[in-house]
C-alpha cells in the first residue's frame, strides 16, 4: 500500500533560509541543480517537484547562475524582498570566501598537468549529475499542462537546436521557448463557452 506524501514544509526563518542555501551552495562544484533538487524539494520538501521544474524553467531564462535566481525566487516567495537577500547571501557568501582563500593559496598550481586533469574530471561528474537530475525529473513531466507528447519535443528540439547545430541559446530560447510559451498559454487558456 503506497503512503501518501508528506504536507509541504516552509523556511522557519530568513536565517534558515540563509543557513540552508550556505548548506546547498557548499555541496556544489560547478553546478548545483542535482543538490538543489535533493535538498529543496526531497529532503526539506519546500517545493514539489513540479514546483522546482517551473522555477527552475523561470531561473534558467533569467540573467545571472540559475540557482542563485532559484535562491531569490524562493527567498522572495516566503519571506518577500528579505528572504531574497537572505537566501542570495547563503549562496554566496561562504562560496565566495573559499574561492577568494584558495586563488590566493594555488593560484602558482593551475599550470600543472595533475591539477587540470582534476578539474576536468570534477566537470565530468558536474555534468553527469545535471544530467542524472534531469533524467529524475522527467517523472513530473506527466503533469505538465502542456502534454507529455509536447514536453518532450520542446526538450529533444531545444537538445537538438543547441548541442547538434549549435545554435545560440538566445535564438534557441526565443524560437523554442517562444513556441512552448505559445503552446502552453493554448493548453491553459479557458475554454470558450457560447
Amino acid at each position: 500500500m503506497n503512503t501518501p506524501p508528506s504536507p509541504p514544509s516552509v523556511p522557519q526563518s530568513r536565517a534558515d533560509l540563509f543557513l540552508s542555501f550556505s548548506q546547498l551552495a557548499l555541496q556544489g562544484f560547478g553546478g548545483v541543480v542535482a543538490i538543489a533538487q535533493r535538498e529543496l524539494v526531497e529532503k526539506k520538501r519546500w517545493l514539489t517537484s513540479e514546483e522546482f521544474l517551473e522555477d527552475w524553467a523561470v531561473a534558467q531564462i533569467l540573467p545571472g547562475p540559475n540557482v542563485v535566481n532559484l535562491s531569490l525566487i524562493i527567498g522572495d516567495r516566503y519571506f518577500g524582498f528579505t528572504g531574497a537577500m537572505a537566501a542570495l547571501a547563503g549562496m554566496l557568501l561562504f562560496p565566495l570566501l573559499i574561492v577568494v582563500a584558495l586563488a590566493a593559496l594555488l593560484g602558482g598550481f593551475t599550470d600543472i598537468p595533475v591539477v587540470q586533469g582534476a578539474l576536468r574530471g570534477m566537470s565530468a561528474v558536474s555534468a553527469g549529475l545535471i544530467a542524472a537530475t534531469g533524467l529524475k525529473l522527467t517523472a513530473s513531466l506527466k503533469n505538465n499542462a502542456m502534454g507529455l507528447v509536447a514536453c518532450w519535443f520542446f526538450l529533444v528540439a531545444s537538445f537538438i537546436a543547441s548541442a547538434l547545430f549549435r545554435v545560440p541559446l538566445v535564438a534557441v530560447l526565443l524560437v523554442l521557448g517562444g513556441a512552448a510559451w505559445w503552446w502552453a498559454y493554448r493548453q491553459l487558456a479557458p475554454s470558450k463557452q457560447p
